[in-house]
């Protein structure tokens, strides 16, 4: 029986389980994969020129007739571009991240797009309901990908985003099980939103080799860098502890960049470089140990966070003290 609440309602999904919108990993196999699978699919548009954004939706409407979200950093360069494409091939769902949400929502919800924006902090997340966001996704320091520079805990930060918007809350960073996804819920998230999992799904365009190094790291081997630039959780490795080390130095803005050029996400994640790629991976990493089918991830997810809704009702209950 599907799951009901204001996100699933809102997006018109059966489960609450929300696949994120990874730059070099998220195409239109593993978004129509997620959507298929009950959750809501999103395609990551930042690694993307607008026309290969067009052909990935396009890809995804003929996999599957469920609802399904692009993702849009707002550093994007060619932004205007992407936002053109999004509205003329009508994507009922956009994920705005890494920028003012004020700049775009209005235009995208004339268009008739539901508006969501990932944000690192309670003042952000006000921001971005008084911009009219639809939902906002809390996203942990324990998340891969783009992070706030606060690093504020997903354990905080979503009870924090909580108490002070309206709209619906989808809890992100460090969530990769049932268990988890049940913590989210039990500190007021309304649905939760996974990267890392999905980056092992077997429809991920993330190269076998990153995956492999997703699957083989432990607990300890992510750490957060890139703090001057737009902070990252990276999995360690030559790149990474070239950056990190540039940064203890007090490595200027300018300098960073330059390493880390236009290229080297992609030379990590798609290209399978595992020394000198860039790679965007949460710590929830240590837990995962195989590549999966989407629909199996969400299935296991899904069937992981009812065993504990269960295991719940089951703790004794002391009526006095």
């Amino acid at each position: 029986m599907p799951f009901e609440n204001r996100i699933t309602a809102l997006f018109k999904i059966e489960l609450p389980v929300i696949q994120a919108g990874m730059v070099w990993v998220s195409g239109w196999e593993l978004a129509s994969a997620v959507s298929n699978a009950g959750g809501l699919g999103i395609i990551g548009a930042g690694s993307m020129y607008p026309e290969i954004l067009r052909t990935h939706i396009r890809k995804t409407k003929e996999a599957t007739s469920k609802p399904f979200a692009v993702n849009l950093p707002m550093l994007y360069p060619d932004l205007e571009a992407h936002i053109k494409i999004i509205i003329e091939e009508k994507v009922p769902i956009v994920f705005t991240s890494a920028g003012n949400p004020k700049t775009w929502t209005a235009v995208l919800k004339e268009a008739g797009c539901i508006v969501v924006h990932v944000v690192s902090s309670a003042f952000f997340a006000q921001k971005a309901e008084a911009a009219g966001c639809d939902a906002v996704v809390a996203e942990g320091f324990e998340a891969g990908g783009h992070n706030g520079r606060e690093e504020t805990t997903t354990m905080v930060l979503v009870p924090l985003v909580k108490r002070v918007v309206q709209i619906p809350v989808i809890a992100a960073g460090g969530i990769g099980t049932g268990a988890q996804m049940l913590a989210a819920f039990a500190l007021g998230a309304d649905a939760v939103q996974i990267g890392s999992r999905f980056v092992c799904a077997t429809e991920s365009s993330a190269h076998v080799h990153f995956k492999q190094a997703v699957i083989e790291s432990r607990e300890g081997d992510t750490q957060l860098g890139l703090k001057l630039l737009a902070p990252v959780r990276l999995l360690k490795n030559e790149f990474a502890e070239t950056i990190l080390a540039l940064e203890k130095q007090g490595a200027a803005k300018e300098q960073l960049a330059t390493l880390l050029g236009r290229g080297r996400a992609k030379k990590g994640m798609f290209e399978g470089d595992l020394k000198e790629g860039e790679l965007e991976i949460g710590q929830v990493s240590a837990l995962i140990s195989q590549v999966q089918p989407a629909a199996e991830i969400v299935a296991e997810i899904w069937k992981d966070f009812n065993a504990g809704v269960e295991r719940l009702k089951a703790l004794p209950v002391s009526r006095s003290f």
